[in-house]
């Protein structure tokens, strides 16, 4: 297992490098330009639609990059792609300082995929290949700010499932989006509704 670990260790540093983004966001302006936002992730980032991410705590460069992600064309939805492709680099640095400075609130996870979801999060499967979550994730699922790996506590089950699948079928590409396939390929569609709904429940 700690073999695995290394070597994911190893591929995260080399997919590390992401584009440059404004890192001086304001957590004021960001407030003003999430209006528009808010009617699907909510006035605090708390959506109500577990089709669409709580942005509430999330890492402010993880947003930002998100959001160039979708302008740059690396990620493609009917709702983000034109909403993100009127964004400045100082419009996405604001918006993910407001998003970080919220409280996310915290779902339930569904008991009868708890334990599983939980052995995967915190241990991943050595079987199968897969390095367990809090690796990169943290225990508490506050993600990593310094290297921009998203916090995934709270997250709807339902999002969460269909990142997971959008990896998988390549549906959602740009920088360090190869590391994530590799492990959403190997985990079962057990697996990923489990580690969903354990996430939801995480805090």
């Amino acid at each position: 297992m700690l073999k695995l670990l290394r070597g994911f260790t190893l591929s995260l540093t080399l997919v590390g490098g992401q584009p440059a983004i404004a890192t001086d966001g304001d957590i004021e302006a960001g407030r003003t330009k999430s209006a528009t936002c808010s009617a699907c992730h909510g006035a605090d980032g708390n959506s109500v639609n577990a089709e669409w991410p709580k942005l509430a705590g999330q890492n402010a460069k993880y947003v930002a990059r998100q959001l160039a992600n979708f302008k740059e064309g690396h990620r493609k939805n009917a709702l983000m792609s034109p909403m993100a492709t009127a964004l400045t680099e100082q419009d996405m640095a604001d918006l993910g300082a407001y998003y970080a400075n919220q409280t996310p609130t915290i779902g339930q996870a569904d008991p009868a995929l708890a334990e599983l979801g939980e052995r995967i999060y915190r241990g991943g499967n050595a079987d199968s290949g897969v390095p367990a979550c809090m690796a990169c994730h943290a225990p508490d699922g506050v993600g990593n700010p310094g290297a921009g790996y998203p916090a995934l506590r709270g997250q709807h089950a339902t999002y969460t499932a269909k990142q997971l699948n959008d990896y998988r079928e390549e549906a959602r590409l740009g920088p360090g989006s190869e590391l994530m396939k590799t492990i959403s390929l190997r985990l079962t569609p057990r697996e990923i509704e489990a580690v969903s709904n354990y996430i939801q429940g995480l805090h």
